[in-house]
Protein backbone atom coordinates (compact mmCIF):
# COMPACT_ATOMS: atom_id res chain seq x y z
CA UNK A 1 0.00 0.00 0.00
CA UNK A 2 1.65 3.43 -1.17
CA UNK A 3 0.95 6.49 1.07
CA UNK A 4 1.43 10.14 -0.25
CA UNK A 5 1.79 12.56 2.88
CA UNK A 6 1.78 16.23 2.25
CA UNK A 7 2.59 18.42 4.96
CA UNK A 8 2.91 21.65 6.07
CA UNK A 9 3.97 23.99 9.25
CA UNK A 10 4.59 27.16 10.35
CA UNK A 11 2.78 29.34 7.92
CA UNK A 12 1.92 31.65 10.88
CA UNK A 13 -0.72 33.19 8.24
CA UNK A 14 1.09 33.71 5.13
CA UNK A 15 -1.71 33.34 2.74
CA UNK A 16 -0.03 34.22 -0.57
CA UNK A 17 2.21 31.51 0.24
CA UNK A 18 -0.78 29.14 1.56
CA UNK A 19 -2.39 30.30 -1.89
CA UNK A 20 0.24 29.05 -3.88
CA UNK A 21 0.80 25.50 -1.53
CA UNK A 22 -3.20 24.96 -2.25
CA UNK A 23 -2.03 24.66 -5.66
CA UNK A 24 1.00 22.27 -5.28
CA UNK A 25 -1.56 20.53 -3.11
CA UNK A 26 -3.51 20.45 -5.80
CA UNK A 27 -1.31 19.11 -8.49
CA UNK A 28 0.55 16.42 -6.21
CA UNK A 29 -2.66 14.97 -4.40
CA UNK A 30 -4.19 11.61 -5.21
CA UNK A 31 -6.78 8.82 -3.20
CA UNK A 32 -3.49 8.19 -1.30
CA UNK A 33 -3.27 11.29 -0.46
CA UNK A 34 -3.24 12.50 3.77
CA UNK A 35 -2.60 16.89 3.93
CA UNK A 36 -1.55 17.30 7.76
CA UNK A 37 -0.30 20.39 9.30
CA UNK A 38 1.90 20.75 12.09
CA UNK A 39 0.89 24.06 14.11
CA UNK A 40 1.44 27.87 13.58
CA UNK A 41 -0.76 27.95 10.69
CA UNK A 42 -3.03 30.39 12.52
CA UNK A 43 -1.24 33.91 13.24
CA UNK A 44 -3.49 36.39 14.75
CA UNK A 45 -1.44 39.02 13.04
CA UNK A 46 -4.03 38.30 10.49
CA UNK A 47 -6.99 41.07 10.07
CA UNK A 48 -8.92 38.01 8.65
CA UNK A 49 -8.54 35.77 11.59
CA UNK A 50 -9.12 38.65 14.02
CA UNK A 51 -12.46 39.68 12.87
CA UNK A 52 -13.60 36.32 12.69
CA UNK A 53 -12.41 34.24 15.28
CA UNK A 54 -10.43 31.77 13.18
CA UNK A 55 -13.16 30.28 11.37
CA UNK A 56 -11.50 32.41 8.21
CA UNK A 57 -8.70 29.31 8.67
CA UNK A 58 -10.73 26.68 9.00
CA UNK A 59 -12.43 27.81 5.86
CA UNK A 60 -8.95 27.78 3.95
CA UNK A 61 -8.00 24.48 5.82
CA UNK A 62 -10.96 22.91 4.48
CA UNK A 63 -11.13 23.81 1.26
CA UNK A 64 -7.89 22.61 0.77
CA UNK A 65 -9.01 19.55 1.87
CA UNK A 66 -6.78 18.72 5.31
CA UNK A 67 -7.04 16.17 7.15
CA UNK A 68 -5.69 17.02 10.45
CA UNK A 69 -3.84 19.33 12.04
CA UNK A 70 -2.18 19.49 15.82
CA UNK A 71 -1.71 22.91 17.49
CA UNK A 72 0.52 24.84 18.12
CA UNK A 73 1.60 28.19 20.61
CA UNK A 74 -0.16 31.05 17.81
CA UNK A 75 -3.14 29.17 17.75
CA UNK A 76 -3.21 29.38 21.68
CA UNK A 77 -2.60 33.31 21.64
CA UNK A 78 -5.48 34.43 21.42
CA UNK A 79 -7.43 32.67 24.26
CA UNK A 80 -8.81 29.51 25.05
CA UNK A 81 -12.25 30.79 24.34
CA UNK A 82 -11.23 31.27 20.40
CA UNK A 83 -9.09 28.14 20.32
CA UNK A 84 -12.39 25.95 21.10
CA UNK A 85 -14.27 28.35 18.92
CA UNK A 86 -12.14 27.41 15.91
CA UNK A 87 -12.08 23.48 17.13
CA UNK A 88 -15.52 23.26 17.47
CA UNK A 89 -16.50 24.90 14.12
CA UNK A 90 -13.79 22.49 12.37
CA UNK A 91 -14.22 20.31 10.28
CA UNK A 92 -10.76 19.38 10.39
CA UNK A 93 -9.35 17.69 13.29
CA UNK A 94 -7.73 19.75 15.79
CA UNK A 95 -5.18 17.58 17.41
CA UNK A 96 -3.02 18.01 20.57
CA UNK A 97 -2.51 15.03 23.07
CA UNK A 98 -1.02 17.25 25.88
CA UNK A 99 -3.22 20.40 25.92
CA UNK A 100 -5.43 20.73 28.38
CA UNK A 101 -7.14 23.96 30.33
CA UNK A 102 -5.84 25.37 33.02
CA UNK A 103 -8.07 23.86 35.82
CA UNK A 104 -7.12 20.03 33.51
CA UNK A 105 -10.48 20.24 32.15
CA UNK A 106 -10.56 19.79 27.91
CA UNK A 107 -10.42 22.19 25.84
CA UNK A 108 -13.68 22.11 23.78
CA UNK A 109 -13.05 20.27 20.08
CA UNK A 110 -9.81 19.32 20.25
CA UNK A 111 -8.92 15.73 20.55
CA UNK A 112 -5.74 13.43 21.68
CA UNK A 113 -5.99 11.61 18.34
CA UNK A 114 -7.43 10.51 15.02
CA UNK A 115 -7.23 7.55 12.81
CA UNK A 116 -7.43 7.65 9.09
CA UNK A 117 -8.62 4.61 6.75
CA UNK A 118 -7.00 5.19 3.49
CA UNK A 119 -7.87 1.72 0.94
CA UNK A 120 -7.59 -0.48 4.30
CA UNK A 121 -4.63 1.13 5.80
CA UNK A 122 -5.21 2.81 9.65
CA UNK A 123 -3.46 5.07 10.20
CA UNK A 124 -3.06 6.79 13.49
CA UNK A 125 -2.30 10.30 13.58
CA UNK A 126 -1.60 12.16 17.35
CA UNK A 127 -0.33 15.69 18.02
CA UNK A 128 2.23 17.51 20.37
CA UNK A 129 1.68 20.82 21.39
CA UNK A 130 4.61 23.27 23.28
CA UNK A 131 4.79 24.01 26.60
CA UNK A 132 4.86 27.99 26.78
CA UNK A 133 6.21 27.89 30.75
CA UNK A 134 5.45 30.69 32.13
CA UNK A 135 2.87 31.87 29.93
CA UNK A 136 1.14 29.13 30.73
CA UNK A 137 -0.81 30.90 33.36
CA UNK A 138 -1.84 34.07 31.43
CA UNK A 139 -3.12 31.72 28.51
CA UNK A 140 -5.10 29.63 30.64
CA UNK A 141 -3.71 26.40 29.83
CA UNK A 142 -1.60 23.08 31.28
CA UNK A 143 0.91 21.26 28.95
CA UNK A 144 1.45 17.40 29.80
CA UNK A 145 5.10 16.19 29.27
CA UNK A 146 4.52 15.18 25.77
CA UNK A 147 6.56 11.97 25.87
CA UNK A 148 4.11 10.46 28.31
CA UNK A 149 1.33 12.20 26.17
CA UNK A 150 2.24 10.40 23.36
CA UNK A 151 2.76 7.05 25.51
CA UNK A 152 -0.29 7.07 26.63
CA UNK A 153 -1.90 7.44 22.80
CA UNK A 154 -0.56 5.08 21.37
CA UNK A 155 -1.32 2.36 24.28
CA UNK A 156 -4.59 3.26 24.03
CA UNK A 157 -4.78 2.75 20.15
CA UNK A 158 -2.58 -0.67 19.82
CA UNK A 159 -3.99 -2.90 17.61
CA UNK A 160 -5.86 -0.12 15.68
CA UNK A 161 -3.65 1.46 13.79
CA UNK A 162 -0.94 0.19 11.29
CA UNK A 163 1.02 3.53 10.73
CA UNK A 164 1.65 5.72 13.51
CA UNK A 165 2.05 9.61 12.66
CA UNK A 166 3.19 12.46 15.09
CA UNK A 167 2.33 16.25 14.17
CA UNK A 168 4.94 18.18 16.34
CA UNK A 169 5.18 21.05 17.45
CA UNK A 170 8.16 20.84 19.72
CA UNK A 171 11.01 21.29 17.80
CA UNK A 172 13.15 19.09 15.69
CA UNK A 173 15.66 18.10 18.44
CA UNK A 174 12.94 17.18 20.54
CA UNK A 175 11.82 15.20 17.92
CA UNK A 176 15.26 13.36 17.11
CA UNK A 177 15.28 12.42 20.76
CA UNK A 178 11.39 10.89 20.27
CA UNK A 179 12.69 9.20 17.24
CA UNK A 180 15.48 7.13 19.58
CA UNK A 181 13.24 6.32 22.13
CA UNK A 182 9.96 5.78 20.54
CA UNK A 183 10.43 3.51 17.86
CA UNK A 184 6.34 3.13 18.00
CA UNK A 185 6.12 6.58 15.94
CA UNK A 186 6.60 5.44 12.53
CA UNK A 187 6.94 9.30 11.25
CA UNK A 188 7.17 12.68 12.90
CA UNK A 189 6.38 15.52 10.89
CA UNK A 190 8.20 18.73 12.86
CA UNK A 191 7.63 22.10 13.24
CA UNK A 192 8.02 24.98 15.79
CA UNK A 193 11.74 25.82 14.84
CA UNK A 194 11.02 26.79 11.29
CA UNK A 195 13.70 23.73 10.00
CA UNK A 196 13.88 23.35 6.41
CA UNK A 197 14.47 19.81 5.23
CA UNK A 198 16.00 19.43 1.77
CA UNK A 199 14.75 15.40 2.34
CA UNK A 200 13.41 13.71 5.14
CA UNK A 201 15.69 11.86 7.18
CA UNK A 202 15.26 8.66 9.08
CA UNK A 203 16.30 8.37 12.74
CA UNK A 204 16.45 4.76 14.24
CA UNK A 205 13.55 4.04 11.47
CA UNK A 206 11.54 7.00 11.96
CA UNK A 207 11.18 9.44 8.67
CA UNK A 208 11.09 12.71 9.87
CA UNK A 209 10.51 16.12 7.66
CA UNK A 210 9.82 19.58 8.73
CA UNK A 211 9.04 21.98 6.24
CA UNK A 212 10.34 25.20 7.11
CA UNK A 213 8.16 28.28 7.49
CA UNK A 214 5.60 30.81 6.15
CA UNK A 215 4.32 28.84 3.32
CA UNK A 216 7.41 28.69 1.45
CA UNK A 217 7.67 25.13 1.33
CA UNK A 218 5.24 22.25 1.07
CA UNK A 219 6.81 19.14 2.39
CA UNK A 220 6.33 15.27 0.52
CA UNK A 221 6.85 12.02 1.96
CA UNK A 222 5.66 9.32 0.42
CA UNK A 223 5.96 5.56 1.52
CA UNK A 224 5.39 1.94 1.06
CA UNK A 225 3.66 -0.05 3.78
CA UNK A 226 3.67 -3.70 4.24
CA UNK A 227 1.49 -5.95 5.51
CA UNK A 228 3.49 -6.57 8.12
CA UNK A 229 4.14 -2.83 9.07
CA UNK A 230 7.12 -2.62 7.59
CA UNK A 231 7.58 0.72 6.23
CA UNK A 232 9.92 2.21 3.42
CA UNK A 233 10.19 5.44 2.58
CA UNK A 234 10.02 5.80 -1.21
CA UNK A 235 10.13 9.64 -1.72
CA UNK A 236 10.79 12.59 0.07
CA UNK A 237 11.19 16.65 -0.79
CA UNK A 238 10.24 19.84 0.35
CA UNK A 239 8.73 22.11 -2.92
CA UNK A 240 9.13 25.70 -3.17
CA UNK A 241 6.07 28.37 -3.22
CA UNK A 242 8.21 30.85 -4.72
CA UNK A 243 7.08 30.90 -8.41
CA UNK A 244 4.12 28.93 -7.56
CA UNK A 245 0.61 30.41 -8.90
CA UNK A 246 -2.16 31.75 -6.35
CA UNK A 247 -5.38 29.33 -5.88
CA UNK A 248 -8.14 31.17 -7.01
CA UNK A 249 -10.70 29.41 -4.38
CA UNK A 250 -8.26 30.34 -1.66
CA UNK A 251 -8.05 33.80 -2.63
CA UNK A 252 -11.88 34.46 -3.12
CA UNK A 253 -12.14 32.70 1.08
CA UNK A 254 -9.65 35.62 2.17
CA UNK A 255 -11.66 38.34 -0.02
CA UNK A 256 -14.99 37.46 1.91
CA UNK A 257 -13.68 36.83 4.94
CA UNK A 258 -11.59 40.40 4.94
CA UNK A 259 -14.18 42.21 4.05
CA UNK A 260 -16.25 40.21 7.28
CA UNK A 261 -13.51 41.36 9.41
CA UNK A 262 -12.96 44.76 8.30
CA UNK A 263 -16.70 45.32 8.65
CA UNK A 264 -17.01 43.94 12.28
CA UNK A 265 -13.35 45.36 13.48
CA UNK A 266 -13.69 48.87 11.94
CA UNK A 267 -16.81 49.97 14.61
CA UNK A 268 -15.25 53.16 16.51
CA UNK A 269 -14.72 51.80 20.29
CA UNK A 270 -14.37 55.73 21.15
CA UNK A 271 -12.61 58.69 20.11
CA UNK A 272 -9.67 59.78 21.49
CA UNK A 273 -8.99 63.20 23.53
CA UNK A 274 -5.85 64.44 21.39
CA UNK A 275 -4.10 62.76 18.49
CA UNK A 276 -1.26 60.28 19.95
CA UNK A 277 1.48 60.24 16.97
CA UNK A 278 4.54 58.00 17.15
CA UNK A 279 8.40 58.07 15.91
CA UNK A 280 11.04 55.47 15.98
CA UNK A 281 13.24 57.76 17.09
CA UNK A 282 11.95 60.52 18.60
CA UNK A 283 10.05 60.55 22.15
CA UNK A 284 6.57 60.19 21.22
CA UNK A 285 2.86 60.76 23.19
CA UNK A 286 1.50 57.19 22.00
CA UNK A 287 4.52 55.49 23.04
CA UNK A 288 4.48 57.00 26.24
CA UNK A 289 1.15 56.17 26.78
CA UNK A 290 1.70 52.52 26.45
CA UNK A 291 4.34 52.97 29.35
CA UNK A 292 2.58 54.77 31.89
CA UNK A 293 -0.72 52.30 30.99
CA UNK A 294 1.74 49.13 31.88
CA UNK A 295 3.26 50.83 34.94
CA UNK A 296 -0.66 51.80 36.24
CA UNK A 297 -1.40 47.98 34.83
CA UNK A 298 1.59 46.37 36.45
CA UNK A 299 1.59 48.45 39.95
CA UNK A 300 5.31 48.82 39.33
CA UNK A 301 8.48 51.71 39.91
CA UNK A 302 8.47 52.62 36.08
CA UNK A 303 7.07 52.03 32.81
CA UNK A 304 9.32 50.75 30.26
CA UNK A 305 8.58 50.01 26.74
CA UNK A 306 10.50 50.03 22.66
CA UNK A 307 8.98 52.22 20.18
CA UNK A 308 9.46 49.48 17.77
CA UNK A 309 6.56 47.78 19.29
CA UNK A 310 3.80 49.87 17.07
CA UNK A 311 3.89 51.25 13.73
CA UNK A 312 1.61 54.78 13.53
CA UNK A 313 -0.12 56.70 15.48
CA UNK A 314 -3.56 57.29 15.95
CA UNK A 315 -5.07 60.58 15.36
CA UNK A 316 -8.96 60.17 15.86
CA UNK A 317 -11.10 56.84 16.41
CA UNK A 318 -9.78 53.84 17.99
CA UNK A 319 -10.66 50.55 16.40
CA UNK A 320 -9.82 47.08 17.08
CA UNK A 321 -9.02 46.77 13.45
CA UNK A 322 -6.48 50.21 14.09
CA UNK A 323 -5.17 48.35 16.71
CA UNK A 324 -4.15 45.69 15.17
CA UNK A 325 -2.48 47.20 12.08
CA UNK A 326 -0.61 49.91 14.38
CA UNK A 327 0.13 46.92 16.95
CA UNK A 328 0.35 43.75 15.56
CA UNK A 329 2.63 41.93 18.03
CA UNK A 330 1.38 39.20 20.27
CA UNK A 331 3.79 40.59 22.70
CA UNK A 332 2.70 40.41 26.83
CA UNK A 333 2.78 43.13 29.19
CA UNK A 334 5.13 41.43 31.63
CA UNK A 335 6.80 42.87 35.14
CA UNK A 336 10.46 41.80 36.34
CA UNK A 337 13.11 43.56 38.62
CA UNK A 338 16.52 44.56 37.31
CA UNK A 339 19.39 46.94 38.45
CA UNK A 340 19.84 50.43 38.05
CA UNK A 341 22.73 50.28 35.96
CA UNK A 342 20.99 47.62 33.39
CA UNK A 343 18.60 50.62 32.99
CA UNK A 344 21.07 53.35 32.63
CA UNK A 345 22.84 51.65 29.89
CA UNK A 346 19.78 50.30 28.22
CA UNK A 347 18.29 53.65 28.28
CA UNK A 348 21.69 55.05 26.98
CA UNK A 349 21.96 52.62 24.11
CA UNK A 350 18.49 54.10 23.22
CA UNK A 351 20.75 57.34 22.54
CA UNK A 352 22.33 55.76 19.23
CA UNK A 353 20.31 55.97 16.32
CA UNK A 354 21.90 52.91 14.72
CA UNK A 355 20.40 50.47 17.69
CA UNK A 356 17.24 52.32 17.33
CA UNK A 357 17.25 51.51 13.92
CA UNK A 358 18.61 47.57 14.28
CA UNK A 359 16.22 45.27 13.26
CA UNK A 360 14.01 43.93 16.28
CA UNK A 361 13.12 40.36 14.74
CA UNK A 362 12.73 38.32 18.30
CA UNK A 363 9.82 36.18 18.81
CA UNK A 364 6.46 37.96 18.81
CA UNK A 365 7.56 40.57 17.11
CA UNK A 366 6.07 41.94 14.34
CA UNK A 367 7.28 45.22 13.96
CA UNK A 368 10.16 46.14 11.79
CA UNK A 369 12.77 48.27 14.05
CA UNK A 370 13.38 47.81 17.77
CA UNK A 371 12.79 51.60 18.22
CA UNK A 372 13.92 53.97 21.60
CA UNK A 373 12.98 53.52 24.62
CA UNK A 374 10.03 55.39 26.55
CA UNK A 375 9.62 55.48 30.25
CA UNK A 376 7.12 56.32 32.99
CA UNK A 377 7.95 57.47 36.48
CA UNK A 378 11.27 58.46 35.95
CA UNK A 379 12.85 61.22 33.92
CA UNK A 380 16.11 61.23 31.88
CA UNK A 381 18.75 63.44 31.72
CA UNK A 382 21.50 63.45 29.01
CA UNK A 383 23.52 65.48 26.61
CA UNK A 384 22.65 63.17 23.31
CA UNK A 385 25.14 60.55 23.97
CA UNK A 386 25.64 59.78 27.78
CA UNK A 387 22.54 60.04 30.59
CA UNK A 388 23.74 62.58 33.26
CA UNK A 389 21.14 61.25 35.51
CA UNK A 390 17.75 59.33 36.06
CA UNK A 391 15.37 59.90 38.68
CA UNK A 392 12.42 57.82 39.69
CA UNK A 393 10.25 59.53 42.55
CA UNK A 394 12.25 61.92 42.86
CA UNK A 395 15.17 60.18 44.23
CA UNK A 396 18.32 59.65 42.12
CA UNK A 397 18.63 56.19 40.44
CA UNK A 398 21.30 53.78 41.80
CA UNK A 399 23.46 51.31 40.02
CA UNK A 400 23.06 48.25 42.37
CA UNK A 401 19.25 48.91 43.53
CA UNK A 402 16.54 46.32 41.93
CA UNK A 403 13.38 48.65 40.54
CA UNK A 404 10.15 46.96 39.41
CA UNK A 405 9.45 47.15 35.65
CA UNK A 406 6.64 47.06 33.67
CA UNK A 407 7.67 46.48 29.91
CA UNK A 408 7.00 43.57 27.58
CA UNK A 409 7.96 39.68 27.24
CA UNK A 410 10.06 41.27 24.60
CA UNK A 411 12.19 43.75 26.42
CA UNK A 412 12.27 40.75 29.62
CA UNK A 413 14.06 38.76 26.96
CA UNK A 414 16.78 40.98 26.14
CA UNK A 415 15.45 41.90 22.80
CA UNK A 416 17.12 44.96 21.08
CA UNK A 417 18.65 45.95 24.81
CA UNK A 418 20.57 43.09 26.35
CA UNK A 419 21.46 44.57 29.86
CA UNK A 420 17.62 44.00 30.74
CA UNK A 421 18.02 40.58 30.08
CA UNK A 422 20.11 40.58 33.54
CA UNK A 423 16.57 40.37 35.64
CA UNK A 424 14.40 38.78 38.27
CA UNK A 425 11.37 37.82 39.13
CA UNK A 426 9.60 38.50 35.83
CA UNK A 427 5.23 38.04 35.75
CA UNK A 428 3.70 37.63 32.53
CA UNK A 429 -0.10 38.82 31.78
CA UNK A 430 -2.70 37.34 29.68
CA UNK A 431 -3.43 40.59 27.73
CA UNK A 432 -1.36 42.01 24.80
CA UNK A 433 0.19 45.48 24.44
CA UNK A 434 -2.46 46.49 21.85
CA UNK A 435 -5.09 46.17 25.09
CA UNK A 436 -2.81 48.56 27.01
CA UNK A 437 -3.58 51.54 24.15
CA UNK A 438 -7.55 49.93 23.82
CA UNK A 439 -7.63 50.68 27.77
CA UNK A 440 -5.28 53.67 28.56
CA UNK A 441 -6.43 56.06 25.33
CA UNK A 442 -10.28 56.12 26.05
CA UNK A 443 -8.53 57.86 29.82
CA UNK A 444 -8.30 61.53 29.22
CA UNK A 445 -5.86 61.85 32.06
CA UNK A 446 -3.48 59.29 30.53
CA UNK A 447 -3.59 60.89 26.85
CA UNK A 448 -2.47 63.95 28.43
CA UNK A 449 0.41 63.18 30.75
CA UNK A 450 1.55 61.28 27.68
CA UNK A 451 2.91 64.42 25.79
CA UNK A 452 5.16 65.44 28.86
CA UNK A 453 8.81 64.57 27.90
CA UNK A 454 10.56 62.36 29.62
CA UNK A 455 13.92 62.75 28.02
CA UNK A 456 15.73 66.45 28.36
CA UNK A 457 18.48 66.99 26.82
CA UNK A 458 21.19 69.78 28.18
CA UNK A 459 22.68 72.42 25.65
CA UNK A 460 25.38 73.85 25.77
CA UNK A 461 25.88 77.53 26.13
CA UNK A 462 28.32 79.42 24.39
CA UNK A 463 30.44 81.87 26.70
Amino acid sequence: MKLKILHTNDIHSNFENFSKIATLIAQHKDDNTLILDGGDFADFKSIELQGTRGIAAIELLEEVGYNALTIGNNEMFNGMDTLEHMATHSSVPFISNNLVRKELSNVKGVVTSTIINKNGLRILITGSSPDMGVFNEGLGIHVHPYQVAIANVIERNEGKYDLCILLSHIGTVADEDLAKDMPQIDVILSAHDHQLYKEAKIVNGTIMNSAGKYGEYLGVVELEVNPNRHIELLHSATLSTEHGKEDERVLAILKDNKEIAIETLSKPLYTISHPLWHDVLEENPLTNLIADGLKDMLKCDIGLINSGIVNAGVFNDISNKKLIEICPSPLNPTSFEVKGKDIKLALEQSLDVQVCLADGRGPGFRGKFVGRLHISGADIVHNGKVIEVVTIGGQTMEDDVWYSVASSDYLQRGSGYASLANNRNDQYQAEEIKDVIRQYGNQTDFVERAMDNRWKQKTKMNV
